[in-house]
């Protein structure tokens, strides 16, 4: 368990790496796309990034801050046992359920960097309906047969739920929290939240469509096997890509490609132009 260390936010980025530095970052800009795309919940939830080369330690937001309000210095660092190994001295304490959560899916994944949990209007409305996700629509049907489930215990404030989370979500990448929201995953930060993009969007979708009360034109099977495998080939093609070419996007190269790293540097453009500060 590593000994806490509270420094001057502005000393922050002098006391860590490079790496550390840019993954504070690119975490920072996730809460702030976040934010700009409107799946908050005031101060709650969370988004976790593993520090590259100290795989037990994770960064975190400050429970009390905005997602707008969020920057690479303020960020927390914790290890999975539940320790503050970096505290900056704005006054704000992780929130429990930021470790309870993200620790166990951690710890049990290493093949992660970015868990994403949200409270969406849409995304809790889908977690409450007993189909969940219907592959209604091209951007749900990528999702298809990729989404784990676990059903609501109360706040995910359990070592021993939060256990069975981690079981529930296996080798997935995206679990739907029963009556709660919804939880995705990735190998970077540009891929968790190119999946939680593009989760919020197929549950407004579905939302959409069952809100018209009109007879539904459900895909045929082979049409929603075609889109998966379209969508998984893309992936595997634009990652190996991101790895082996060196004129690939620094976003996609850098932060293992796949769906994400491509449009990731046209996501930071776009933040530069509405508040640099993310970066501070």
């Amino acid at each position: 368990m590593g000994k806490m260390e509270v420094i001057p936010i502005s000393n922050v980025q002098s006391a860590v790496s490079s790496e550390e530095w840019r993954t504070r970052i690119h975490l920072a800009a996730c809460y702030r796309l976040m934010a700009a795309f409107g799946m908050t919940d005031l101060i709650y939830n969370h988004i976790s990034a593993r520090i590259p080369g100290a795989a037990e330690h994770y960064l975190i937001n400050p429970y009390g801050m905005l997602y707008e309000e969020i920057t690479a210095s303020s960020l927390v660092k914790i290890d999975v046992e539940g320790a503050t190994i970096l505290q900056p001295d704005h006054g704000y304490n992780v929130n429990v359920a930021g470790f309870y959560l993200h620790a166990p899916i951690h710890k049990a994944r290493p093949d992660l960097q970015c868990i994403i949990h949200t409270h969406s209007r849409a995304g809790t409305a889908v977690s409450g309906l007993r189909e969940g996700l219907l592959p209604l629509s091209q951007t749900a049907m990528r999702f298809h047969g990729r989404i784990g489930y676990h059903d609501f215990e109360g706040p995910a404030i359990s070592g021993a739920e939060c256990d069975r989370i981690t079981s529930d979500l296996g080798p997935h990448d995206i679990l739907i929290l029963r009556n709660h929201g919804l939880l995705a995953c990735g190998r970077s930060i540009p891929q968790a939240f190119n999946a939680m993009y593009w989760l919020e969007n197929a549950c407004r979708i579905q939302v959409d469509m069952l809100c018209c009360n009109r007879p539904l034109h459900p895909p045929t099977a082979a049409a929603i096997d075609s889109t998966v495998t379209c969508f998984a080939g893309t992936e595997i093609t634009l990652l190996n890509e991101a790895e082996t070419n060196p004129t690939v996007n620094e976003g996609a190269r850098g932060n293992a490609g796949g769906y994400g790293g491509l449009e990731w540097d046209a996501l930071l453009r776009k933040l530069d132009r509405m508040d640099p500060a993310f970066r501070s």
